[in-house]
C-alpha cells in the first residue's frame, strides 16, 4: 500500500472533508430515503427491512427536531416551526406504518422535498 492509499484508508478521502453541512445532510437523507424506497417496494417480501429503514428515518427526524429546537439553530423561526411540524408528523406517521396501518410513501415524499430544498433543484430521486 502506498502512502496515499494508506492516508485515505486511515483518514478518509480528503475531498470529503470539504463537504458543507448542507451537503452532508443531503447525503444522509438520500441514503435513508433510498433505504425506505427499497424497503417499501419490497414490503411484501418481509417487514423487517421496512422496520429498520423506518427506525433509521425516525432517528433522522428526531435529530432534526433536537437541532431545530436548539438555541444555536440560526434558521428563521417560521421555517424552524414548519420543519418541527414535519418532524412531528414524520414521527407519528412512522408509528402508523409500523402498525401496518399505512404506507411509508408520504415519509419518502417528505424526505425528497427536503432533499430538493437542500439541493436547490426541482428534481431529486
Amino acid at each position: 500500500m502506498n502512502a496515499h492509499a494508506l492516508a485515505v484508508a486511515t483518514y478518509g478521502n480528503p475531498l470529503n472533508a470539504q463537504k458543507t453541512a448542507r451537503t452532508a445532510e443531503y447525503q444522509v437523507i438520500a441514503r435513508i430515503t433510498s433505504r425506505l424506497q427499497r424497503a417499501q417496494a419490497d414490503r411484501a417480501k418481509g417487514f423487517a427491512a421496512l422496520a429498520e429503514a423506518l427506525t433509521e428515518n425516525r432517528r433522522l427526524w428526531t435529530e432534526f427536531a433536537i437541532d431545530l429546537a436548539s438555541a444555536e439553530n440560526a434558521l428563521p423561526d417560521a421555517l424552524k416551526l414548519q420543519l418541527l411540524q414535519l418532524a412531528e408528523f414524520s414521527l407519528r406517521h412512522t408509528e402508523t406504518v409500523l402498525r401496518s396501518d399505512a404506507s411509508a410513501d408520504v415519509l419518502i415524499d417528505i424526505n425528497l422535498a427536503i432533499m430538493r430544498g437542500l439541493s436547490g433543484k426541482d428534481d431529486v430521486t
